[in-house]
């Protein structure tokens, strides 16, 4: 089980333009809130390479409204960045949550 869950992650490692492995971030911007994509290792730096690539779909629009007001919310409130991170990644799972069994609904019925 530990291989496979290894090998998956070789084949899902991406090469930037340089010849190195990209790396995973996530984006904080209005317009991507919490999307995940991959960069150069080297992002950055001036010897950085332009290699960029989306890992996530475009977020929903109701999915931007709702994760902006809760980094305005826990922004305004003191709140530390990893509390909203946590909040955001139940978000994102309650949500994958739901869009399994709407999929899954569709099929049955």
């Amino acid at each position: 089980m530990e291989n496979s869950s290894i090998n998956s992650q070789i084949s899902d490692a991406q090469v930037c333009y340089c010849g190195q492995f990209s790396v995973m971030k996530t984006s904080w911007t209005e317009n991507n809130p919490g999307r995940r994509f991959r960069g150069c290792t080297f992002y950055g730096r001036p010897d950085a390479c332009d290699y960029f690539s989306w890992v996530d779909p475009p977020p929903h629009p109701r999915y931007k409204v709702v994760i902006n007001g809760l980094l305005r919310k826990a922004t305004n409130n003191g709140n530390g960045e990893m509390k909203m991170r946590r909040l955001v990644k139940m978000y994102q799972i309650a949500l994958g949550v739901v869009l399994v069994g709407a999929i899954i609904y569709k099929f049955v019925m």
